[in-house]
């Protein structure tokens, strides 16, 4: 830690969740940089195969208020966001933000992000992202497709933004709707984390947040598909709006007489 930043006071009911699959030497920028504004932080390393794990593992030996899990094989960001869940909750933990390890998300909007939860610990607090000129074009005018999606979805109940993986959730809401179904476990997990906890009852919460990709001469990596992703998301969005058909009855009523998640 820099002497120039004074050490976070550790949370006893939020903590910072990364999950990471072969993101490289931009895993340990983006830890370190989350350990300056908060504790704990933790990592939950997904099956890599590129040795971006030895170095962490080696500073957590270090930080109390750094926790390390590496699962065995790579499961997907959703799985891996599942095991730092649960082991959050078997703590005593009450909110987990995740966030990419890969350089995109924003580390110096933790505090303010975790500000809100614990002001509104029963909603989930949802970045919205501020594109700069980094973002590729195709992937910012698709994720309107499943923005429009997932408005719907959720009869506009305020989602700012259904892909962007920079949020605070509340843990046990979260673990409860991911056992009950077999999905989000990959690319499907944010936006179908979203759409469903809205159906529970949780309300979004949404704050601006730059993002940005970086270069891949700066250690920038995408496991992002075109072609397999937007498969997923299609598919992950029929089994939705199937779902949303049965539901809509009791959505509209809730929705009439300002109930979670649409009450003020």
């Amino acid at each position: 830690m820099s002497a120039l930043v004074p050490e976070p006071v550790p949370s006893t009911s939020h903590l910072v969740l990364i999950p990471s699959y072969n993101t490289g030497r931009l895993l340990l920028d983006t830890v370190r940089a989350a350990r300056q504004r908060w504790a704990p932080v933790w990592v939950v390393i997904d099956g890599s195969t590129d040795g971006s794990e030895q170095a962490l593992l080696a500073l957590a030996a270090q930080d109390a208020q750094l926790r390390v899990w590496v699962l065995p094989h790579n499961q997907g960001k959703g799985a891996a966001v599942l095991h730092g869940v649960r082991q959050a909750l078997a703590a005593g933990f009450s909110h987990v933000l995740t966030m990419d390890a890969d350089g995109q998300h924003p580390a110096a909007l933790i505090p303010p992000f975790m500000a809100l939860s614990v002001g509104r610990p029963e909603a989930m607090v949802l970045g919205r992202p501020v594109f700069d000129a980094s973002a590729p074009l195709l992937r910012v005018r698709g994720r309107k497709v499943s923005n429009g999606w997932t408005a719907l979805e959720t009869l506009g109940a305020g989602v700012g933004d259904s892909l962007f993986g920079f949020r605070v959730y509340p843990a046990a809401a979260l673990e409860a709707v991911m056992r009950r179904q077999p999905w989000m476990r990959r690319f499907d997990f944010d936006t179908e984390a979203v759409v469903r906890l809205v159906w529970r009852g949780i309300k979004p919460l949404n704050l601006d947040a730059p993002v940005k990709y970086p270069r891949p001469e700066d250690g920038g990596v995408s496991h992002f598909r075109y072609g397999r992703d937007n498969v997923l998301l299609t598919w992950m969005h029929t089994r939705l709006m199937v779902e949303f058909a049965l539901r809509l009855p009791g959505l509209l009523l809730r929705r009439l007489l300002r109930r979670a998640p649409f009450q003020p």
